[in-house]
């Protein structure tokens, strides 16, 4: 029996052949695909979760900033009102010198008059207005309006000498300027200068 000649043709070349699990060279490049995209996936996370916290942060100071706001209008929701009442209560107190400068009769009048200008005081008073601490402080300008300066050798230079009109604040925030006479700083023609004063708000 003749022996059959092999068929060159049909067997594959090994560079056709299919490798097997085993051989496949590219076996490592899954494991590198999947680390990127894990790298991808945690920075995506942490690019959302820092939007989160901006937006957090950013909620907050905004009811921080309403808060406040509420806050200033209720404290200075009467500032208006309590100007308007300053005048009321400057010509009360003039009537009370004027009365105990004049007469020692009227007693009765002029107890009524304080009484009057202690119940409006403790009306303002309620609301945030307190009297500017003056006679006889430094002179400040954010609380003070010079009209005048002496020669006072008795008081500190530079400091109140006499309050023409009293001044007033709301929850610290200026009212009315004292209108004030101040001792001068000193005796150079720079020194006698007239304060600045300050501008009502």
């Amino acid at each position: 029996m003749a022996e059959k000649p092999l068929d060159h043709a049909s067997t594959p070349p090994a560079s056709a052949r299919q490798p097997s699990p085993l051989e496949a060279p590219e076996a490592s490049a899954a494991p590198e695909s999947g680390t990127g995209k894990t790298a991808a996936l945690q920075a995506e996370n942490a690019a959302l979760q820092d939007r989160a916290l901006r937006a957090l942060a950013e909620a907050e100071n905004t009811r921080r900033r309403a808060k406040r706001d509420l806050e200033d209008e209720r404290q200075f929701a009467v500032t208006g009102l309590a100007r308007e009442l300053l005048p009321v209560l400057d010509n009360l107190r003039r009537a009370i010198v004027a009365a105990e400068q004049t007469s020692s009769q009227g007693a009765s009048l002029i107890d009524g008059v304080r009484a009057t200008e202690r119940q409006l005081m403790g009306v303002l008073q309620r609301v945030g207005v307190q009297r500017v601490d003056a006679l006889g402080a430094p002179f400040d300008p954010s609380r003070h309006e010079a009209i005048m300066e002496v020669d006072d050798p008795s008081t500190t230079p530079g400091a109140v000498a006499d309050v023409m009109e009293e001044g007033y604040v709301i929850h610290d925030r200026l009212l009315r300027p004292a209108r004030v006479i101040v001792t001068r700083r000193g005796t150079s023609p720079d020194d006698h200068q007239e304060p600045k004063s300050s501008q009502q708000q």
